[in-house]
């Protein structure tokens, strides 16, 4: 597990700084005296520096596919048919059910077909390199006539439908995932029909890329390699 831990202490009058970085495969000790290990902090930093800057221009990318959307799903979101969220998992885009679906059904409505192709446009334009999960939701009432087994499948059959038109728009069908969540992820109480119609729903998410396990151990020692680069930058 990376580790990296800085230490302080005053020997003779000079300052030494216990540098223990799992992240290059060793560990270092940094002497303030020793250009080799200020010159491996700086690299540390500039390398946390360039991913920090990648982050922030992807981030750039969802909020302007956000911008956009809301341009062009303005009328939708007007009619509370569609909400666009930011959130810590990505780019969120919920339809509500009935938009897409006729009850108990996972067959799309022609009437979906518009807001959903704006929807892989914006995809194509923006966010083209990124995964898009594909979330089916429903409320707790029981299957009784649709032939479904449970909520489960149903959920799952509809965000399926979702990945397959977006297939058809020319997204690349190795980007996109389906999963049923029935109604076990509720946004609202199922006492009320107005919950219920909020729990039934469909979020597609446009997820952020992926880190690999050296960048997910330099975003998580942020704070130690700043620190690190501070102490190592008075022996420049």
């Amino acid at each position: 597990m990376t580790r990296f831990l800085v230490a302080r202490a005053w020997s003779r009058g000079v300052l030494v700084a216990t540098v223990v970085a799992a992240l290059s495969g060793c560990g270092i000790n940094f002497y303030a005296g020793r250009p080799t290990d200020v010159r491996r902090i700086q690299e540390l930093s500039t390398e946390l520096d360039r991913l920090r800057q990648q982050k922030e221009r992807e981030s750039q990318q969802l909020r302007e596919a956000k911008a956009l959307l809301e341009q062009r799903l303005q009328q939708e979101i007007a009619d509370q048919q569609v909400k666009l969220e930011m959130a810590e998992r990505g780019l969120v885009i919920t339809f509500v059910a009935e938009v897409l679906f006729d009850s108990g059904k996972a067959a799309l409505r022609s009437e979906a077909h518009q807001a959903l192709d704006t929807v892989a446009q914006v995809i194509q334009q923006k966010v083209s390199d990124r995964d898009i999960g594909v979330e089916g939701h429903t409320d707790n009432e029981p299957i009784k006539h649709s032939g479904w087994k449970s909520n489960w499948e149903l959920s799952t059959a509809r965000a399926t439908s979702v990945i397959h038109f977006f297939e058809s728009q020319g997204l690349n069908p190795r980007q996109l995932s389906a999963i049923g969540y029935g109604e076990y992820r509720p946004v609202a109480s199922n006492d009320a029909m107005e919950g219920r119609q909020k729990n039934r729903r469909v979020e597609i998410v446009i997820l952020p890329k992926k880190l690999t396990k050296r960048e997910a151990d330099l975003l998580r020692r942020a704070p130690e390699i700043d620190a690190s680069r501070a102490e190592a930058s008075q022996y420049k």
